[in-house]
């Protein structure tokens, strides 16, 4: 029974089972191999339901002792299985040990009894449930104490009850084999001791209680999986985890050096004459205090302004001096002075949570060019470390899912049966009850119109049909068939019957779809203020729309009988609808319900009916959600659990310590006082937003708890939210962009529409053919003229095989074949023939795809002469370039057209008459320009000159009217390039002829900028033109068409974003939706009444309304000013909505919507709370949701692409060869070994130094300096300095003879390594900066640089063979992205370029306030360079926005006199600012998103490719570095004894470890004389091991014979005279013969002897029965050798 594979059915567990049980373990205690075969059923895990196959379950089994079912656990962990009435499975140990009682004892089987029992796990969830309710209320009643101590008593007694019957410790069943049972034990053993003990002192052990929370997870099986899963991911980001605190750690050192005590530079009041104090410090600095109103402080800004002693940094205005005093900014909390510090910082810029007010600070302090550090830790921890983790966790999530899928195909075909079984009874009940339905149903009922009907909309919702029969009773049913199938008269058949001829015509539908569409707009039309015209023309809408939706929904409940209407879900919607609007109608005069019209946006969803792609799209977030239930739950349980734990940790302390973070002693909006705020507060910080709340809690409760709280919420809580993004992206990754399930209406719509245009058509040739009475001489001489430029553009060989070269193209489509070398290019050779044909110039074009010899040898084909028609030698173009996608449809659109009007013969374009001169001179002349244009230092020149014309548009600042010599150079430049690159255009022109210049992309774009250049020049002529000066952006969008990179950038941006538009659209439609919602919510609320000398808000106890805060304070009124960003409109709704969605300023939104009132009311603080659950929900379902499709939809195109071109579709032809290199330098180490000295002095050194233990040694020691770095802070002793000078002379002392060593071992050698030439610049360096400051002084060389330059050292680390072998695959992917990251990042750089310049033409002058100050602004290239790195990643660009909204006289002075300029004013334009800021983050967050899927879909290419059985060429190549060590002569063969050892030295996957002689064997490798095998017969075998046996592999094995013959050409002939299985069997053989002649000879010799005279008698015999003996013995050892 215990051996059977087969299930066996539900035995009771007795004292017989277990006795068997023990008998087996002690039988097979030394025999493992049987039981390891043995693994757990994934069917039969604990919580899991018994399967039906093991049998029904009688009454008597129910909470009984069974046998265990599965083997492994009954054979190996000795236990028994219990299972309840739902058939859930438990499982006990059976033995006896540790206080654990016997599985018959009748007190256990009691408490099993009640341990399974469903309703015990029903008490527990909900006394756990009521626990929560009563944890996150704050007030207290004697009552609720007195139910908190019954749940302590059910808690108590859970606890014992699992004791007893699981016992203390008898196994993994048992109580204390659970971890969640140590958790249970543990909070109600405190919770016990915290409420019976006098110990009240100890206020944080009742912060343990939270953790009861916890106890949701055990009580659900799926969470409790999902639990151990992500576990399992915690596992593998083990390595992911080191390298983030690793690179953490190292930047967090160079902040140090860089940034220590900077922070605390500020501008002081110089001293007057009358003040005399001096104030000192132990430091030595005579200023310094602490925060004073001696310090300069900005207009509005809590702190003082930041200064710095560089030329780049903040100035002091006159009057103030730069000094180091005070303390550092945001209360102290924001400096580099000691390693806690900066790693704070550092982590804060890794989650870039406001990461702009920390730019702003370090670079006032420090200057400017720092900014190169945040934009590498920007690039590093925000991007990389960012796409290391997803990429992690995308693979664990695929490697879940492949689990899941495989072990459920394992099961599949073991439950098949019982399945199928329940399936055909089922099946029959269905049809008996359909049969009978059927029979009931009356003949009337049954006419054409509904049988067109219900076969129409049947299908279609058979599921939900069925589904909808289940759920509801028979009685229900029979209700349903009397009272809602109406089939009353004739008439009214007749009636039904034209009303469904009415509802299903398609123009039905298209009117439907338009009042639709008119609602949406009538929808979005509402605005603050509006009209009373207005009001009311919106009103009468509102009732046409519910009138006609009315009657919509009456006409197909006639048409379709109420029986039927409501089994189709999209009728139920809209008769939801219909009541919604209906019931608005009546209570539009109740007081309280005018929110009800917020729900007419329900209406915008009706849209879906007759969109396929939003139907499916939503029916897929539907199946995604059900599916990913699991782990929205353990989501919010965490939120849940992390608000009542910040509540009851910090809840207290926010109260008796709120004037620390508060002037007037208030609770700040955002606090964890209450349970409400707590959970804001806990939302805000998975939002990304943390660092201010963080200040506020170390200000009131202290720093350890706050940042271990803090820590806890942000990596568990993103962990959590990256799991379901990665778990959405997957789901959604199903989603195709097809019509292919169109419902009934969608192809209503395109029936109607295809009707019009049949209809317009028929009338547009009526009209027309009244119209053709033309004469014919007319007729022909325009059409020959039209065919004559529509062609002339092409070549003759082009001409006369345009339908092969589509084909061709067509089959080389995803490759690439850019195999024409530049003198074919350029070749200009004329042609044999009667004609002079130019061949085709290799001209620029979007398809890179283009065999270009392949072309030539067509238009060398002498037959295709024969197919060309003639045409006029006068036309442009007798040069070809590649044909574009567009010239292909309007070649063979024309082509149809004239072969129609009979127009077959044509001249050809290419024929010159010898003849005639002047086409000689023309050809030439074409032909020199083609030789120009296509001549490479021509391409480099207009390069050049693109590059240079590019780079002037910096130069064009604020400051360019002070620097008169460089705005002359300016301006004859742009002469001058303007000259040229019309020359160039001309040049083209005369090449490749005027619809081939324009067939091009590429060229158009020059064309543009060439006009965009005359424009320009033409603004400088006259004033009234001035403005088209402003459009000199532009000129660097001809970098795009200049180099290949960028080309291929913008093609695979347009592969994978165009086909996202329909997703696009459902998301803006969401969008939609929020923002009309707004508007209903707040419109018209954010008004509110200013002081204008304090410039904040009124209290509402002083002003209520508007009319009170126009008439305060003596009629005069005081500012009614509505906030920048509102929801006044959509228009607004949407930019409101925007800056949420990139958690920029819409903390202040939120505040304005949580504090209105109402139209024309003062905010009050608060009011509105539960507003923030608008915002909540728009995260969610707004941004979290959608931003889920549209990166799915993205991978997927990327992916399609990707596999089509087999490469990365973001890197260049020769990119793709580097990567392949590149990938080649990451597996081996680039260097070759340095030969040992023969000097035995020289030779000792060399042995030292290449050892390992040096190398420890030296990466030791590195460590250690960096240690030394973390222990300084920045006001620490005079002994402290003195100690770290010395260390870190020591350092220089040691990595100095480190290198002399080296260098007398390596001799010249040492310079070949780059990681010698490395240390080798450190030790110089640091020695420079040892002795540098004893020459010019101490103040001019930083003290850290010395420090700096050794840590530089550390990056060894990630060095192959010398650090974790883990950082090198983490890293390895980034190195492999390189190329195509490069690619991008040179886009998104001429992206912020171009916007750079025209920020500096639009906003240069705009007031500085918010987000542009001295540092971030306009003014200069530098600056808006600044400006937008910051809105690259999406942080501070709304105060940027909010100072260019200045565009009234109260914010700004439209006369302003700037100094040094012509240019007046001050003030923004806000329209131009929206489209600026919209524009450029729709773009970076494309650009961006498509850097974060190139890494992390080469982490999973990496992965996968490690995974399958494949090979790659690093696997080929490990193979013959391998061979070398076996057969250093290159013979190409091995001896067969190797060859066990060989296999054994491969890596994984050819690797076959020992022993594998067999398996060898098997392979039936050929050997030639000597028992040698040949190196490819080995290879191929080996590979078709690994690989298998397919199409594919045959392809390969192919493959890697041509290339090994084609890297051997000389190899080595033989012909193999046997095999390794033939000389097996031989051998086999041999030893058989061997043996049975052996065997007789024994025989033979016994009998002789038996006739000898003992005389030396038993001796001799002994003797020789023992050698025959070990003759034997040796005979069978060879022979287990040879196997």
């Amino acid at each position: 029974m215990l051996d059977s594979p087969e299930p066996k059915g539900l035995v009771p567990f007795t004292e017989e089972s277990l006795e068997l049980i023990k008998q087996h373990i002690a039988k097979n205690h030394n025999e493992e191999c049987e039981e390891d075969d043995l693994k757990p059923d994934p069917a039969l895990e604990v919580g899991k339901e018994l399967p039906f196959i093991y049998g029904d379950l009688s009454r008597g089994m129910v909470s009984e002792p069974l046998e265990d079912v599965d083997s492994y656990y009954y054979v190996k962990k000795n236990t028994f299985m219990v299972l309840n009435k739902n058939r859930t499975i438990f499982r006990f140990n059976a033995a006896s040990i540790l206080c654990t009682l016997s599985p018959f004892s009748s007190i256990r089987g009691t408490t099993i009894k009640v341990l399974v029992h469903p309703f015990f796990r029903l008490l527990i969830l909900i006394s756990v449930l009521i626990d929560c309710i009563f944890m996150s209320m704050k007030n207290w009643s004697i009552w609720i104490t007195a139910i908190e101590n019954t749940l302590l008593g059910i808690y108590t007694f859970e606890i014992l009850v699992k004791i007893i019957a699981r016992g203390v410790w008898a196994g993994s069943f048992s109580f204390l084999g659970d971890l969640w049972n140590w958790l249970d034990f543990s909070v109600t053993l405190f919770e016990i001791i915290i409420r019976y003990s006098p110990l009240n002192f100890i206020l944080n052990l009742k912060t343990v209680r939270t953790l009861r929370i916890l106890k949701i997870i055990p009580l659900n099986q799926g969470l409790k999986s999902l639990v151990e899963t992500l576990i399992q991911c915690l596992k593998k980001l083990f390595g992911a985890i080191i390298l983030t605190l690793f690179f953490l750690s190292i930047f967090s050192l160079i902040g140090m050096g860089l940034f220590m005590g900077n922070l605390k530079h500020k501008c002081l009041r110089w001293p007057q004459e009358n003040e005399n104090e001096t104030l000192h410090n132990r430091t030595g600095n005579p200023y310094y205090i602490r925060e004073t109103e001696n310090f300069y402080y900005l207009e509005g800004e809590q702190y003082a302004l930041l200064c710095g002693n560089t030329t780049d940094a903040g100035q002091c205005p006159e009057g103030y001096v730069c000094v180091k005093a005070g303390i550092n900014p945001d209360r102290g909390y924001t400096n580099f002075d000691n390693f806690g510090w900066a790693l704070l910082a550092l982590f804060r810029l890794m989650t870039q949570d406001y990461p702009e007010a920390l730019y702003h600070q370090i670079l006032y302090a420090s200057g400017k060019s720092y900014m190169i550090f945040f934009v590498v830790v920007s690039f590093w921890f925000a991007f990389y470390l960012a796409s290391l983790f997803l990429g992690t966790l995308a693979m664990v999530y695929e490697e879940g899912k492949h689990a899941t899928a495989g072990k459920s195909k394992k099961r599949e075909p073991k439950f098949q049966q019982p399945i199928k079984q329940l399936q055909e009874g089922r099946e029959e009940v269905e049809s008996k009850t359909t049969q009978i339905e059927l029979k009931k149903r009356s003949s009337a009922s049954i006419n054409t119109s509904l049988d067109v009907l219900e076969e129409e909309d049947t299908p279609k919702h058979k599921e939900e049909f069925k589904k909808s029969q289940k759920k509801c009773p028979l009685y229900w049913h029979r209700f349903a068939k009397t009272f809602m199938i109406w089939n009353c008269s004739p008439c009214w058949l007749k009636l039904k019957e034209f009303v469904h001829r009415l509802i299903t015509d398609p123009f039905t539908d298209l009117f439907l779809l338009i009042c639709i569409i008119l609602n949406i707009y009538f929808l979005t039309w509402e605005h603050y203020p509006m009209s009373d015209d207005n009001s009311c023309l919106l009103s009468i809408g509102n009732l046409v729309f519910v009138g006609i939706f009315t009657a919509e929904m009456v006409f197909k409940i006639i048409a379709m009988q109420p029986y039927w209407y409501f089994q189709v879900g999209w009728n139920i919607f809209d008769s939801v609808i219909v009541f919604q609007g209906l019931a608005e109608l009546y209570l539009a005069n109740v007081e309280g319900l005018a929110l009800f019209r917020s729900f007419r946006i329900l209406r915008i969803f009706k849209l879906g009916k007759y969109w396929p792609t939003f139907e499916i799209l939503m029916l897929t977030l539907g199946n995604s959600l059900m599916a990913l239930q699991d782990l929205i739950l353990l989501l919010f349980t965490f939120i849940f659990f992390s608000a009542v734990f910040g509540m009851k940790l910090f809840g207290w302390s926010y109260k008796a310590c709120v004037c620390r973070i508060d002037e007037n002693c208030h609770l700040p909006r955002w606090h964890m006082y209450d349970f409400f705020h707590s959970c804001l507060n806990v939302f805000r910080i998975l939002c990304g937003e943390w660092i201010e709340t963080l200040w506020d809690c170390m200000e009131v409760a202290g720093q350890p708890w706050c940042i271990s709280f803090y820590m806890m919420v942000i990596l568990i809580g993103n962990l959590l939210i990256l799991y379901l993004f990665l778990a959405l992206v997957s789901s959604f990754s199903s989603y195709k962009d097809s019509t292919s399930e169109e419902n009934n209406e969608a192809k209503n719509i395109q029936l109607a529409m295809a009707r019009i245009k049949k209809g317009v058509n028929y009338v547009l040739h009526k009209i027309l053919c009244k119209k053709k009475n033309v004469p014919q001489e007319t007729t022909d001489h325009v059409n020959d003229t039209y065919i004559k430029e529509n062609i002339s553009d092409h070549t003759l060989s082009e001409l006369s095989n345009t339908q092969d070269f589509f084909k061709d193209k067509e089959k080389s489509s995803g490759t690439e074949k850019n195999t024409m070398t530049d003198n074919e290019s350029q070749s200009l050779i004329p042609s044999p023939s009667v004609s002079e044909t130019v061949p085709i110039a290799s001209g620029e074009s979007d398809i890179e795809n283009l065999d270009n010899k392949e072309i030539q040898s067509k238009s060398g084909n002498g037959d295709s002469r024969d197919k060309i028609k003639q045409s006029s030698s006068s036309e442009c173009s007798t040069v070809d370039i590649a044909i574009s996608e567009e010239e292909e449809m309007v070649y063979e659109c024309e082509k149809s057209k004239h072969l129609k009007n009979g127009f077959e013969q044509r001249s050809s374009p290419g024929q010159i008459s010898r003849v005639s001169k002047k086409g000689k001179i023309w050809q030439n002349i074409r032909k020199t320009c083609c030789k120009i244009v296509e001549n490479s230092w021509f391409k480099c020149f207009i390069g050049l000159v693109t590059l240079l014309s590019t780079g002037a548009l910096a130069f064009e600042d604020i400051y360019i009217d002070q620097r008169k010599t460089i705005k002359i150079l300016l301006e004859y430049a742009d002469m001058i390039f303007t000259y040229i690159f019309i020359l160039e255009m001309l040049l083209k022109w005369m090449a490749y002829g005027f619809k081939a210049y324009f067939s091009n992309v590429w060229y158009k774009l020059d064309f543009m900028v060439v006009i965009v250049f005359c424009l320009s020049l033409l603004g400088k002529t006259r004033e009234d033109l001035k403005p088209l000066t402003s459009i000199k952006f532009l000129r660097a969008l001809r970098v795009l068409s200049q180099f290949e990179r960028m080309k291929v950038v913008v093609r695979g941006l347009i592969k994978t974003t165009l086909s996202t538009l329909n997703v696009f659209l459902v998301c803006l439609m969401i969008w939609l939706v929020f923002s009309i919602m707004g508007v209903h919510l707040f419109a018209g609320t954010f008004y509110e009444c200013i002081d204008p000398t304090s410039e904040e808000r009124f209290p509402v106890s002083e002003v209520m309304n508007r009319s009170q805060c126009e008439n305060l304070v003596l009629n005069e009124s005081m500012p009614w000013e509505n906030a920048k960003l509102n929801f006044d409109n959509v228009g607004n709704g949407f930019l409101s909505l925007l800056q949420v969605a990139t958690f920029n300023g819409w903390i202040t939104i939120m505040n304005s919507a949580v504090d209105s009132v109402g139209v024309n009311m003062q905010p009050d603080f608060e009011y509105n709370l539960y507003m923030y659950c608008y915002f909540i929900s728009f995260v969610i379902l707004g941004l979290f949701l959608p931003l889920s499709m549209l990166i799915s939809v993205i991978i997927t195109n990327f992916n399609k692409h990707k596999i089509k071109i087999s490469s990365n579709i973001f890197i260049t032809v020769k990119q793709r060869k580097q990567y392949r290199k590149l990938k080649r330098l990451m597996y081996e180490d680039s260097h070759r070994p340095v030969p040992r000295p023969g000097n035995k002095f020289q030779g000792f050194i060399f042995d030292l130094v290449t050892n390992q233990v040096f190398n420890v040694i030296v990466m030791v020691l590195i460590y250690v300096q960096a240690i030394t770095i973390m222990i300084q802070s920045d006001e620490q002793s005079q002994q402290m300095d003195t100690a770290v000078y010395w260390i870190n002379s020591i350092f220089v002392m040691l990595y100095t003879i480190e290198c002399i060593l080296k260098l007398i071992s390596f001799h010249c050698y040492y310079f070949t390594i780059i990681w010698n030439i490395f240390d080798f610049m450190v030790v110089i360096f640091s020695i420079t900066g040892l002795l540098l400051p004893m020459t010019v002084g101490y103040y001019l060389v930083p003290p850290s640089l010395v420090q700096l330059i050794l840590l530089s050292r550390i990056i060894h680390s990630l060095r192959l063979g010398k650090g974790p072998k883990v950082f090198h695959n983490l890293m390895f992917p980034l190195m492999l992205s390189l190329p195509a990251l490069l690619n991008i990042g040179l886009f998104i750089f001429l992206i912020m370029f171009i916007y750079a310049i025209f920020g500096m033409y639009n906003f240069a002058y705009v007031k500085k306030e918010a987000g542009i100050n001295d540092v971030s602004n306009f003014e200069t290239f530098g600056s808006s360079m600044l400006c937008l790195f910051q809105v690259t990643i999406f942080a501070g660009w709304d105060g940027m926005l909010n100072a260019i909204f200045n565009s009234k006289w109260s914010d700004c002075d439209p006369d302003k006199i700037n100094p040094g300029t012509q240019v007046r004013g001050d003030c923004g334009n806000p329209s131009v600012g929206i489209f600026y800021f919209v524009s450029y983050i729709l773009i970076a967050w494309l650009v961006i998103v498509n850097m974060y899927i190139v890494v992390v879909m080469e982490f999973l290419s990496i992965a996968s490719k490690k995974k399958a059985r494949t090979l790659s060429e690093d696997d080929f190549r490990k193979f013959f570095q391998v061979w070398k060590r076996f057969d250093p002569d290159r013979t190409q063969y091995i001896d067969s004894s190797q060859l066990s050892d060989f296999a054994a030295a491969l890596d994984p996957p050819l690797f076959m470890a020992k022993p594998n002689k067999g398996q060898l064997i098997a392979m039936d490798l050929p050997m030639a004389v000597g028992d040698r095998i040949h190196c490819l017969d080995i290879l191929l075998a080996f590979t078709k091991r690994v690989m298998g046996k397919d199409a594919r592999v045959e392809k390969l094995l192919s493959e890697v014979e041509s290339g090994f013959v084609l890297a051997n050409p000389f190899k080595i002939t033989y012909e193999p005279i046997t095999t390794t299985l033939k000389r097996k069997q031989e051998a086999v053989s041999a030893t058989i013969i061997q043996r049975a002649y052996k065997n007789y000879r024994l025989r033979q010799n016994d009998k002789n002897t038996s006739d000898v005279h003992v005389i030396d008698g038993d001796g001799d015999v002994q003797a020789a029965k023992e050698g025959i003996y070990f003759d034997k013995v040796k005979e069978k050892s060879t022979i287990q050798s040879q196997i």
